[in-house]
């Protein structure tokens, strides 16, 4: 495979915390299809780095655990400087298969896609836990609606990326929610994005709580959402307040009608809503206006020689 994509230089980023179990395995069966394997040691206090390096991967450590969208960060980091191509990552567990990464990087080499997510739901027969499928359902809907960009498989961490993609990936988010956030990037920065088909495998069970895990990647969603789509944020929470204003001021009005009291306790309520949802919307509406600002200023300087 390595002749046949001489080139390509095609790196493999490998984001781990206590996978000593699985780290070496997972090494030597991806260095059969990538030119280099960058891992990524996330402040594991086990044997990780070591039979990382012992496996003959380039190995990027940190003192302490920064989460996933650090450790991607500067996986990424490490595969520019190295001058890659395409880079594909994958977990350190062992529930993906190295022997599937040229399904998932042909669309890159292919000029189809700056980011190929590999689907764990695109065809059925997948043995994907029953509360693992409805969490991930929630998450799909949730973040393809909030990013504007669809995917069968927002939380899938084997994926691929172009060199176009590389330059421009960085991620804000710390834990699980970096999944997330790539679909906000890709929407924000125009990238391709296209879905494959992958096998997946649960060797253990999950070193996290599986609901602690969810709320933290909801947690994460909401502040992408707040920080990449701020009008989209502010703006139901905003009509949800002037509606129900609107609404106690006709009841108000109603009451008036049938008893000539006025409900003064209701008024204050009713206006006070209407003034919450009118500063939420022009919230949303100035951080709106001021990300577009901001961007234009990045893009005209990228642009200036």
């Amino acid at each position: 495979m390595l002749q046949a994509l001489a080139p390509y230089k095609i790196v493999a980023v490998v984001p781990a915390f206590n996978e000593e179990r699985f780290i070496g395995s997972v090494i030597l069966k991806t260095k059969k299809h990538v030119d280099q394997v960058i891992v990524v040691d996330d402040g594991s206090n086990d044997a990780t780095a070591d039979i990382a390096r012992a496996a003959g991967a380039i190995l990027v450590a940190h003192d302490k655990n920064q989460g996933k969208g650090e450790a991607l960060n500067n996986g990424l980091r490490a595969a520019r400087e190295l001058g890659a191509d395409v880079v594909v990552v994958l977990d350190g567990d062992g529930q993906h298969l190295p022997e599937e990464m040229s399904l998932v990087i042909a669309p890159v080499l292919q000029n189809e896609a700056d980011i190929v997510v590999g689907s764990r739901y695109i065809h059925s027969g997948c043995a994907v836990p029953r509360h693992r499928i409805l969490g991930h359902w929630f998450f799909n809907l949730l973040t393809s609606m909030a990013s504007g960009v669809h995917v069968t498989d927002s939380q899938s961490g084997f994926r691929a990326f172009s060199r176009h993609a590389l330059e421009v990936l960085n991620f804000q988010s710390a834990g699980f929610s970096v999944e997330s956030e790539m679909q906000f990037i890709a929407h924000e920065k125009r990238l391709r994005v296209k879905e494959v088909p992958i096998t997946i495998r649960y060797l253990d069970p999950p070193k996290r709580s599986v609901l602690g895990q969810g709320l933290n990647v909801l947690n994460g969603v909401l502040r992408l959402v707040g920080q990449y789509r701020p009008l989209l944020f502010f703006g139901p929470l905003a009509a949800l307040a002037i509606l129900v204003g609107l609404g106690m001021g006709l009841m108000i009005i109603d009451i008036y009608q049938r008893t000539t009291n006025l409900a003064v306790g209701y008024a204050l309520i009713s206006v006070l809503l209407f003034i919450i949802g009118t500063v939420t919307f022009s919230t949303g509406v100035i951080l709106h206006s001021v990300r577009g600002l901001l961007l234009d200023t990045l893009q005209v300087r990228s642009q200036t020689p």
